[in-house]
């Protein structure tokens, strides 16, 4: 029976593989890129963007993508629109819908050299989260690596790799949003924010049903 358990277990849990980027502007908007390379849904990215009076827009690519990040997320508008992320060298150009955002990335640092030795298998532990979770509390901008995703479910992060980003533009809505600048005040979109400094960083994700939850009452 334990396996049985097992076995529903993991098949409950969703996973996501790929790249977390979180840049502040000069203007206020502060941008979070979800560039997902495996997951449930197949290969796709999303963006979130919470503007400097606080409202707070989710990009997706699909009504499917956008309903299930909204439903462990919160956001005041949700749009849909294509999505694309082009790569090349140390450049990442990101288009979806209103936003142009590009943004280079730096050489690694000590500890994005030792959170790459980290086995992918290992990384998707919550015992790894949990390891990670007490220092990245200590961050400025209230850094978790695991906590509740919505009402019904938990989440948590496995933190692969890490690099600074070194330079940012962006435009939203035909406005520029100026230089790039610390992801300060911190997003509000769910448990925790992005580093205070922009960085890029590599993640495997995992979504699971929270059974402590009370069940929804009709």
């Amino acid at each position: 029976m334990s396996r049985t358990r097992s076995t529903r277990g993991r098949r409950s849990q969703l996973r996501f593989d790929g790249w977390i980027a979180g840049v502040g502007t000069s203007s206020g908007t502060r941008v979070v890129l979800g560039h997902w390379q495996r997951s449930p849904f197949g290969p796709f990215s999303d963006v979130m963007i919470e503007r400097a009076d606080g409202e707070r827009l989710l990009l997706a690519p699909s009504r499917r993508t956008a309903d299930f990040v909204r439903g462990i997320y919160s956001f005041d508008e949700v749009r849909v629109v294509p999505v694309d992320v082009s790569v090349e060298d140390d450049t990442w150009t990101v288009t979806a819908g209103p936003l142009e955002l590009r943004f280079t990335v730096g050489r690694r640092r000590p500890a994005g050299f030792l959170l790459r030795s980290v086995p992918g298998a290992v990384a998707a532990r919550p015992a790894w989260a949990a390891l990670t979770n007490g220092p990245a509390h200590l961050l400025p901008t209230h850094v978790r690596t695991r906590g509740r995703a919505g009402a019904r479910h938990r989440e948590w992060y496995g933190v692969r790799d890490m690099r600074p980003v070194g330079a940012v533009s962006a435009v939203f809505e035909g406005r520029d949003l100026g230089v790039m600048a610390p992801v300060e005040p911190p997003v509000r979109f769910g448990f925790g924010s992005v580093p205070r400094k922009p960085s890029l960083t590599r993640v495997t994700a995992t979504v699971e049903p929270d059974r402590s939850a009370p069940s929804a009452s009709r």
